[in-house]
Formats: structure tokens, C-alpha cells, sequence
């Protein structure tokens, strides 16, 4: 793989662990009442939480491309791909399904909300996105180091 993209998936890892930091920041402070009440940090939250996805698809895309895998058909593809060729854990893979899903929500049924649903993987599922940043980057670091024979990413947590 040639070093720029290299960079640029680094700098996307990078991007998704800081946002999932600024979700955990706030984990401890809003709860589930502040989060109906507080339009500034629910918006906050649902942002952050949208553009952590779309950096998980984007870096899932670009290893896509630079592993050779097949194309994916659509948002939920690009998790099965990677799973398939053991870039991802696949004991997660329902979880990046769920997470490809609801991004769309998000993007596309923005108006139809669950509050509790949103509250709950901001709550509950940030350690899935951080999972996935740690995927990207041992794939990218192994790469980098000419070790491609190694075994597939596996994470237990």
C-alpha cells in the first residue's frame, strides 16, 4: 500500500478517536433526562455519533480498496466485507451491521428519532466504534510492517 493512504486512513482512525473521546466526556454528565431537555448536547451527541460512522465507513472503504477485498453493495456491506476477510472482529459483525443501520436513520429518518435508542449507543456502544478503531489500525500497522501472513484482527471485549 503505498504510504499516503496510509496516512490518510491513520488521520481518519485519528478523526473516529476523537470523536468517540468527546462522547465519553460527556457520557458521565448527560444523562437521560438532560439529553430529552438539552437540544445543544442532544444534537451534540447525535452529530458526533453520525460522523463517527461515516469515519468508520469511509476508513472501511479505503481498506476495502487497499486490501482488494470485494466491493460492498451498500453501508452494511462494507462491514461483512471486512468481516469476511478478517479485518474486523467478527464476533462484532451484527453489532457494525446494527451501526451501518443506524447511521441511515440518522441521515435519511432524522425526523423519526428514538431518543432512547440514541441515548442507548451513546451510552452503551462506543467501545464497538473504538473496537473498529482498533481493527483499522492494527491492519494499517501490520501492513506497514510486512507482516500481511499474520492472523486476521481478532478483539475480545
Amino acid at each position: 500500500m503505498a504510504a499516503p493512504l496510509n496516512g490518510v486512513i491513520l488521520e481518519r482512525i485519528q478523526r473516529l478517536v476523537s470523536y468517540i473521546n468527546e462522547l465519553r466526556e460527556l457520557q458521565n454528565e448527560v444523562t437521560f433526562a438532560v439529553y430529552q431537555q438539552d437540544k445543544f448536547k442532544r444534537k451534540f451527541i447525535e452529530r458526533t455519533l453520525h460522523t463517527a460512522l461515516e469515519a468508520c465507513l469511509d476508513i472501511g472503504n479505503r481498506l476495502i480498496s487497499v486490501a482488494a477485498l470485494r466491493q460492498p453493495e451498500d453501508n452494511r456491506d462494507v462491514f461483512r466485507a471486512l468481516a469476511e476477510a478478517g479485518l474486523l472482529p467478527t464476533e462484532r459483525l451484527e453489532t457494525f451491521l446494527r451501526m451501518a443501520s443506524f447511521r441511515n436513520i440518522l441521515v435519511h429518518e432524522y425526523t423519526k428519532l428514538d431518543d432512547a435508542a440514541v441515548y442507548g449507543i451513546f451510552q452503551r456502544r462506543l467501545d464497538d466504534l473504538a473496537a473498529f478503531a482498533e481493527a483499522a489500525a492494527r491492519y494499517i500497522a501490520r501492513e506497514a510492517d510486512g507482516k500481511m501472513d499474520e492472523p486476521p484482527i481478532t478483539h475480545h471485549s
